[in-house]
């Protein structure tokens, strides 16, 4: 079964693999530069300290396998970091049928629900995200003993707020040119080489960089 697992999350990386697909390096970096603003909005969901030096930005589909996959390992990474790290989700629906799961999602959100949703349709995910056949209306099913007011979250799903927040997110995503995910930038570098180890790469020489300014002006 370890084996069986590792082959799963190996495969889902490896649908991941070159996530600006067809774009150069120079053409992400100078996206990410001209539209700063397009990688943290307000309403963005935020996973660690919200006041962390080093911010990883994902760009994340709720039906996309490797989002799945990565999201224990950049959990870890936040958790790891003693509150120096910090993830911002950002929304690219580009599955059949994502729009709709990230809106059942937001809704739980409203209701303070968020992480607990999130978490319960990536475990569901094989259910509902067939890939030709989606289903993402049975996560209402996944998460309805997490003590949603259920009637106020479908309403929501489907409310002014909900669909602001899926607009804004995938014009953000057109702007930075993602075109896959999950698409990562870590304060505002786009991640080139996809992977778990340049993922904690670049976090590293992120870190690296904060604590050498800090020292650097401590010395002033």
């Amino acid at each position: 079964m370890v084996l069986a697992t590792v082959a799963v999350v190996v495969l889902a990386f490896a649908a991941g693999v070159v996530v600006f697909t067809g774009r150069t390096n120079q053409e992400v970096t100078a996206a990410a530069q001209t539209h700063s603003d397009a990688l943290v909005r307000p309403h963005s969901p935020i996973y660690g300290n919200p006041a962390a030096k080093v911010t990883i930005v994902e760009f994340f589909d709720p039906s996309c396998e490797a989002c799945s996959a990565f999201y224990p390992i950049v959990k870890r990474i936040v958790n790891a970091s003693f509150g120096q790290v910090r993830l911002v989700v950002r929304y690219a629906p580009l599955h059949h049928g994502s729009d709709t799961a990230v809106r059942i999602i937001e809704a739980a959100r409203l209701q303070d629900k968020y992480w607990d949703a999130l978490e319960r349709a990536l475990a569901a995910q094989p259910q509902w995200a067939a890939h030709g056949r989606p289903q993402p209306l049975l996560i209402w099913d996944v998460i309805g003993d997490i003590g949603l007011d259920m009637a106020k979250a479908r309403a929501d799903a489907d409310g002014p707020a909900v669909d602001q927040v899926l607009r804004q997110d995938i014009a953000d995503m057109q702007a930075l040119k993602v075109n896959r995910t999950p698409g990562f930038f870590v304060n505002g570098t786009p991640l080139r080489d996809f992977g778990e180890a340049p993922l904690k790469a670049l976090v590293e020489q992120e870190l690296k960089k904060r604590s050498a300014q800090k020292t650097e002006n401590k010395a002033r």
